[in-house]
């Protein structure tokens, strides 16, 4: 008997790990090119059948459904901001005091060296500020507009900080 269709489905199995790790959709259609060469392989057609069928599959597939699923994928697929385009915007608590030339921040959990937008500023221990943007390992910050009360000056913790 002949066990070749095992080979074709390895490699299917194979191709689809790799795709797992890419997510590219490419080699998810050359494992459909060889699940097609083990269904012809497995109806009893020899080696070099099985090969042209799976070369055909897997062009079709490429050519014809991977662009559709690529689009498909980019459509229902969020964006996600990373690294420092995901900390742009975030809120930080002042550490140290922050001025145009030093500070320390705590954003996102971790402390950060952070230095203010404006000149002439210096945000006080306790201020809750915005992130402006990253420039190295320095964030730039502003200070935040919030709600003030008339007895607490800027800057100060307010109940439950």
């Amino acid at each position: 008997m002949n066990y070749g269709w095992l080979w074709w489905l390895g490699a299917a199995l194979l191709l689809g790990v790799v795709e797992m790790l890419t997510v590219d959709l490419l080699f998810l259609m050359l494992a459909g090119g060889a699940v097609a060469g083990a269904i012809a392989a497995g109806l009893g057609a020899p080696f070099w059948v099985s090969a042209l069928v799976a070369a055909a599959v897997s062009i079709l597939l490429i050519f014809a459904v991977r662009p559709w699923a690529l689009a498909h994928l980019k459509k229902t697929t969020p964006e996600a901001d990373t690294n420092i385009s995901a900390l742009t915007g975030r809120t930080a608590t002042v550490l140290a005091d922050v001025t145009q030339q030093s500070g320390r921040v705590k954003l996102v959990g971790e402390v950060w060296t952070a230095r203010v937008d404006q000149p002439g500023v210096v945000l006080g221990v306790g201020s809750v500020v915005s992130v402006v943007r990253i420039e190295g390992a320095t964030a730039v910050v502003t200070a935040q507009a919030v709600p003030q009360n008339p007895s607490q000056p800027y800057g100060t913790p307010g109940p439950g900080y």
